[in-house]
């Protein structure tokens, strides 16, 4: 008895990711239907976009475009204006350079007017000083002298941050109490008058009767130049006498006190020879004895004629 051939099935296999069907609708189709529709509509109207890149080039080659104008006409503003800033800027330098000029030509001119009359002060002095002439151009500081004599030199403490009271300094209005102040300048250098010094000198400037000792902030001014410590102070006059005197005076005891108490530095010591120059500026003033038979109440006052 014949067998029969097995009967095949005609439906075809199932699919290994039919359990899939989600995930492969998505990557079949990764376009939403919609997009794909809009999009096909608008090709068939001819107005389809341009691609993505061809917009990218067009849009660098505008803006390169753009940049190149700019810079071509900076450039050519550039150029037009350079004649006239480089003419500009030659006439600011001559017209600086010629105001240098004239300020220093008008400079020459004052400082010959200020010798001149320092020479005629100077001959004024001799003049009517009579036999006691070179006594009061030396006593006016009209004239340089050389002798022996003492040289102090002070200088501000180490630790110029200290602070205290007492003493002679407090009344002081710098909390820094270490460094030399314009009131102890004047101690030191009427102790020197006192001791019988000559003539003084503060770092090469020249005191005479009318000289000013101040300060401005933290500087030390004589005659309204500044000094810079340390202090040199060059005395003439009998180099033992004047040294030890001065110890003795009430200068020399403040400032004792201010090496002791402030840490102030000072030393002085003999000196055969000093030089000290004239004075900068003099200023030369006379008086005359006031007639007794006339005005009796201003004798009463002290007061009398210039």
């Amino acid at each position: 008895m014949s067998q029969q051939p097995p009967i095949r099935s005609t439906s075809p296999p199932r699919r290994p990711d039919a359990s899939m069907s989600l995930l492969t609708n998505v990557m079949d189709h990764s376009l939403d239907d919609g997009y794909a529709e809009a999009t096909a509509r608008r090709r068939a109207e001819g107005r389809a976009g341009m691609s993505r890149s061809l917009r990218a080039k067009l849009g660098l080659a505008g803006g390169l475009l753009l940049a190149a104008v700019v810079v071509t006409v900076g450039a050519a503003q550039a150029r037009v204006t350079a004649p006239v800033v480089a003419k500009e800027r030659q006439e600011l330098i001559d017209r600086v350079e010629s105001e240098t000029a004239s300020a220093d030509t008008e400079q020459k001119k004052v400082d010959s007017l200020r010798d001149e009359v320092s020479a005629r002060q100077r001959k004024a002095l001799e003049k009517h000083g009579g036999d006691q002439g070179e006594l009061v151009a030396l006593l006016a500081g009209a004239t340089a002298v050389q002798g022996s004599g003492v040289k102090l030199v002070i200088n501000d403490a180490k630790d110029t941050d200290q602070s205290g009271g007492g003493g002679p300094r407090e009344t002081s209005d710098f909390s820094d109490t270490g460094r030399v102040r314009d009131r102890d300048m004047q101690q030191f250098v009427n102790g020197l008058w006192r001791s019988g010094a000559e003539a003084i000198a503060i770092n090469g400037q020249r005191l005479t009767a009318l000289s000013a000792i101040r300060a401005a902030g933290d500087a030390i001014l004589v005659d309204n130049r500044p000094l810079v410590p340390p202090y040199t102070v060059l005395a003439l006059g009998n180099g033992k006498h004047l040294g030890a005197a001065f110890q003795d005076s009430a200068g020399g005891r403040y400032l004792q006190v201010l090496k002791d108490s402030y840490g102030i530095r000072a030393t002085m010591s003999e000196q055969d020879e000093v030089r000290l120059p004239a004075a900068a500026s003099l200023i030369v003033r006379t008086a005359k004895p006031k007639a007794a038979d006339t005005d009796k109440g201003a004798a009463h006052t002290g007061k009398g004629t210039s």
